[in-house]
């Protein structure tokens, strides 16, 4: 699986995200010094996390109110009952890396 750079390890600050414009969509999370990568959009709706509320670990969605965990992509709370995707990170030197799935 390709590794594709999503940002500058500096470009966001803790508890920050931003949408990477793959297919899917790709949401990084900048929480506790460390990076996650997640599909951005909500599975209960059509929003994207990236644009959601993030406290601690957790991202909740700016439309229904829906939780996931950050680091896992377990639902926290409804109305999601579904998982989110999750994808490997790695920080290379000042970037940071996310793995995304071959395009077949």
């Amino acid at each position: 699986m390709p590794w594709i750079r999503a940002c500058a390890a500096d470009e966001l600050d803790d508890g920050d995200a931003l949408q990477l414009p793959t297919t899917p969509p790709i949401a990084i999370f900048h929480v506790d010094g460390a990076f996650y990568a997640l599909n951005d959009t909500c599975t209960h709706g059509q929003s994207s996390l990236a644009d959601g509320y993030v406290e601690g670990s957790q991202i909740e969605c700016a439309w229904h109110f829906a939780k996931f965990d950050i680091r896992t992509g377990a639902v926290l709370t409804p109305p999601a009952t579904a998982p989110l995707c999750t994808y490997k990170v790695q920080v290379e030197g000042d970037d940071v890396m996310v793995e995304i799935p071959d395009r077949e």
